[in-house]
C-alpha cells in the first residue's frame, strides 16, 4: 500500500516531523527527509498492526493529489511511503533458532505453566516485549 505522509521540514535544531492523515495518530520523525520516510514505513506498519490486533479495519490510502490540497499542511513536503502489507500477515513460518539449554528449559517450564506450546509461548512474549520497546520509544 502506498501511505502518503506529510512531512514537516526540519532545521538545525529541529528533525523533519512526520504524519500520516489517513491514520489519525500515526507519526515519525527523522533526522534527515529520507530517515523520516524510512521511518515512517515502521511507523506505519506499528500502526496498522495495532489497528489489526484491536479488530480495528485499516484505512485505505488516499490518494496523494487529495492531500495534498488540505490546508492544515501548506508549507509541508508530502511523499509516499510504500507499505509492504505482507509483512503483517498471520501465516506462521519456520524457523531456526540457536537456544541455550538452561534457557530452553526455562521456556519449556513458562509455556507448560501456560499452557502454551513452545511456539506459542516463544511468539506472545516476544511480541509483548516488542510492544514494550515501541510504546516506550
Amino acid at each position: 500500500m502506498r501511505y502518503p505522509i506529510a512531512i514537516e521540514p526540519g532545521d538545525a535544531k529541529h528533525d523533519y516531523g512526520v504524519v500520516v492523515p489517513d491514520l489519525p495518530g500515526c507519526f515519525s520523525a527523522g533526522a534527515t527527509l529520507d530517515e523520516a520516510i524510512q521511518n515512517a514505513n515502521e511507523a506505519i506498519l506499528l500502526h496498522i498492526d495495532g489497528l489489526l490486533e484491536d479488530g480495528e479495519p485499516v484505512p485505505d490510502p488516499s490518494t496523494l493529489e487529495r492531500c495534498a490540497k488540505d490546508k492544515t499542511y501548506k508549507g509541508w513536503i508530502w511523499a509516499v511511503a510504500e507499505v509492504d502489507m505482507s509483512q503483517l500477515g498471520d501465516s506462521a513460518e519456520r524457523v531456526n533458532i540457536t537456544v541455550p539449554k538452561r534457557a530452553l528449559r526455562i521456556i519449556d517450564e513458562a509455556a507448560k505453566r501456560d499452557g502454551e506450546s513452545r511456539s506459542g509461548f516463544l511468539v506472545k512474549s516476544a511480541m509483548a516485549a516488542a510492544r514494550g520497546l515501541y510504546s516506550s520509544a
